[in-house]
């Protein structure tokens, strides 16, 4: 696996947005309103996706880009494209 220099950066993202999420069950068991609820799964869905966006991004500027082997990038970019 390959460690891209945005990698901490995206590590804090997860973790912010796995605090969050514990909050969430918190809220649950404290039988907050389904719109409050609704309204910070949003916002950890968006850091989640904000995440995987960051790090597909750097994988297609790092590695890919100077990829010597065409088949190759073509097959890694076919493989990290469906998670888009």
């Amino acid at each position: 696996m390959t460690v891209h220099a945005s990698h901490p950066a995206i590590i804090n993202r997860l973790k912010r947005a796995h605090g969050h999420l514990a909050g969430i069950i918190e809220m649950m068991s404290a039988e907050r309103s389904c719109t409050e609820l609704a309204q910070q799964l949003q916002a950890v869905e968006g850091a989640i996706k904000s995440a995987k966006k960051a790090l597909i991004h750097e994988h297609i500027n790092d590695c890919l880009a100077h990829g010597d082997d065409a088949t190759k990038v073509a097959e890694e970019f076919r493989a990290i494209a469906k998670f888009l």
